[in-house]
Formats: structure tokens, C-alpha cells, sequence
């Protein structure tokens, strides 16, 4: 319901104002304006950390609203859930330096 209600604040931002142009703030923009190991660490930890705070929040108020299951529920949903990031970290962190190299290597190619 909340996602559904921000997208709809968006539309409505939209149709109010459908003249002016859209631009990224400069903290998210591409590798153009933000490039090396630090910037690309920094998003990709940053993205981890943001996904696994967002999977507790939805696991607790899972475990406080729905299931009203034993203590054990959520020390292993906190535990399975930092395993998981532990796992997956070193090979999101492999395609996103993938897909930034490619990004490079493209805009390198055609000019730009």
C-alpha cells in the first residue's frame, strides 16, 4: 500500500508540473560525474546494507503482525538474512563492476 501510494504522490507530481525536465541530483549520477573503487564500494555496500534493513523491517513486522511464531523465528530470519548478503555481496559486487566496465568501455567506443 505504501509503495502504491508513492507512486501515485508521483503521478500526481507529474501532471502538476508536465513542462519541467527531470534531472538526477549529482549523488545519483552514472559514473560519469562519480568513478573509481571507492564510489563503486561505497553503492555497492550501500545497496546491501539498505536491502537487508528493508528484509528485517519486513520480517518483523512479519513476525509482530502475522505470524506470532517463537523467538527463534526472528534470530533466524536476522541470521539466514546475513548469511545471504555474506554469500551474495562478493558476486553483486562482481557485476557491478561489470556492468560499470561495459558502460565505460561503450562510452569510450562511441565518442562520449
Amino acid at each position: 500500500m505504501l509503495v502504491m501510494g508513492y507512486l501515485a504522490i508521483g503521478l500526481r507530481t507529474l501532471r502538476r508540473h508536465p513542462a519541467e525536465s527531470w534531472r538526477p541530483p549529482r549523488r545519483l549520477a552514472p559514473d560519469a560525474i562519480r568513478r573509481g573503487w571507492p564510489c563503486l564500494i561505497r553503492q555497492v555496500v550501500g545497496t546491501a546494507v539498505g536491502g537487508y534493513v528493508l528484509l528485517m523491517a519486513v520480517a518483523v513486522g512479519y513476525y509482530r503482525g502475522v505470524a506470532r511464531a517463537g523467538p527463534q523465528f526472528l534470530a533466524s530470519a536476522f541470521t539466514g538474512a546475513a548469511t545471504l548478503i555474506g554469500i551474495t555481496l562478493p558476486l553483486f559486487f562482481i557485476a557491478s563492476w561489470m556492468v560499470v566496465a561495459v558502460r565505460r568501455r561503450s562510452a569510450g567506443a562511441t565518442g562520449g
